[in-house]
């Protein structure tokens, strides 16, 4: 299943890179909707980084249902491990600590599969 492979993939990588370390007082006071914003453009770039990997797995195209897509999702974590390390710890920066990997191994993982398709075949197209 999926979600077990990338939730094995997002410890690895939360144990490998480590937290983000910042000076005192760097998280300014934010809006709510300033902070979401500042996660989807985070967020944004995750998903991204990892479309593009995917579309550029020769697995992809030789895929008529991307029957493997988690396989290939899961295989292009670890080249993207910047942008998705840093979208977890701005969702622990805003929301409180653990929210990003709750949030990664929660809704974003659900919503990634979806996401990475229409990405990664605009990107073959």
């Amino acid at each position: 299943m999926i979600l077990s492979k990338l939730a094995g993939v997002a410890l690895t990588i939360s144990v490998a890179a480590g937290p983000a370390i910042e000076p005192d007082g760097a998280n300014v006071r934010l809006s709510l909707q300033q902070k979401n914003a500042a996660v989807q453009a985070l967020m944004r770039s995750a998903t991204e980084c990892i479309a593009r990997n995917v579309a550029a797995d020769p697995r992809f195209r030789k895929q008529a249902p991307h029957t493997e897509l988690g396989d290939l999702i899961v295989a292009s974590v670890p080249s993207c491990v910047g942008p998705v390390r840093a979208m977890i710890d701005a969702y622990d920066r805003f929301f409180g600590d653990g929210t990003g990997e709750a949030f990664f191994v929660g809704p974003y993982l659900d919503a990634l599969p979806a996401a990475v398709t229409t990405l990664a075949v605009d990107r073959t197209d």
